[in-house]
């Protein structure tokens, strides 16, 4: 007998989430590091308030639309959950310079961003039309969250080294976006499909990467510079990369890196 496509839809939706649970746990290393230390310093909040915003629309995004959303909220719900404590930890021990960029991020995309977005499409959009909006506003935080770990492109290749990109967490990612591809083309749900289907994209392009740089010998830090075309020094941190996941993720599903460029993820849809 075959199998109905929305029962395909559930099975690829609950590897979805099954992978995507991994992912929301991967950080977990990094920020036993930082309670060890009782510091933050060194790491980026921007990842996971990202993260935190994406899982919140999507949960909203599948209240909206209610028909096979079961998944959607599951996962997301967790990944709300989780990131709100990654977060917690971050704001503790991080500097106060820190901690107030990471309030002013937070109040500003996750509550005034978030407020704003759901007045709006409350009182100014109605039915099908509302759905649209959030979906499209879901689609684009989606490609960001896949998105971001591109940055940690320039800095392999300024560096040749693949200790800030993790084969393994690559790999997982592209399959987290895989299962949830299919997921939403299974439900004819673009909004979900598209990003992930950018997703793998981003996760090849990482692969191939670590497989070309695998064996190069590593630039002295002392020859990195940044952007802004000052002089800096990449300090090996001892963070623990895990040796497997997370986006998009992920984030959710999402992805997550420190500013040492290690990368960590998130998935969730």
């Amino acid at each position: 007998m075959a199998i109905h496509h929305e029962t395909w839809a559930f099975i690829f939706g609950l590897l979805g989430n099954a992978i995507s649970f991994m992912v929301f746990l991967a950080p977990i290393p990094t920020f036993y590091q930082i309670y060890k230390k009782k510091s933050a310093e060194g790491y980026q909040s921007l990842p996971y308030v990202v993260a935190l915003f994406s899982c919140m629309l999507w949960i909203y995004y599948a209240n909206v639309k209610k028909d096979a959303t079961l998944l959607l909220i599951t996962i997301n719900s967790f990944g709300c959950l989780i990131e709100t404590i990654y977060l917690a930890i971050f704001l503790i021990y991080a500097t106060n310079k820190t901690r107030l960029s990471t309030i002013k991020l937070l109040l500003l995309l996750n509550v005034f961003g978030y407020g704003a977005m759901l007045l709006s499409t409350l009182y100014l959009t109605t039915g099908s039309k509302r759905l649209t909006v959030i979906g499209w506003i879901c689609l684009v935080f989606n490609i960001s969250v896949f998105a971001a770990p591109l940055c940690i492109v320039k800095r392999v290749i300024q560096t040749k080294s693949v200790e800030f990109m993790p084969f393994t967490l690559s790999f997982f990612l592209t399959i987290n976006a895989v299962m949830w591809f299919f997921y939403g083309l299974l439900l004819k749900d673009y909004y979900i499909a598209l990003p992930n289907t950018l997703g793998f994209v981003f996760g090849i392009i990482q692969m191939v990467l670590y497989l070309i740089y695998r064996n190069a010998k590593a630039v002295e830090p002392a020859k990195l510079q940044e952007l802004n075309g000052h002089v800096i020094d990449v300090v090996k941190l001892s963070t623990m990369v895990p040796s497997d996941p997370n986006s998009g993720a992920l984030n959710v599903t999402v992805i997550e890196q420190d500013t040492n460029g290690k990368q960590e993820m998130k998935g969730g849809k």
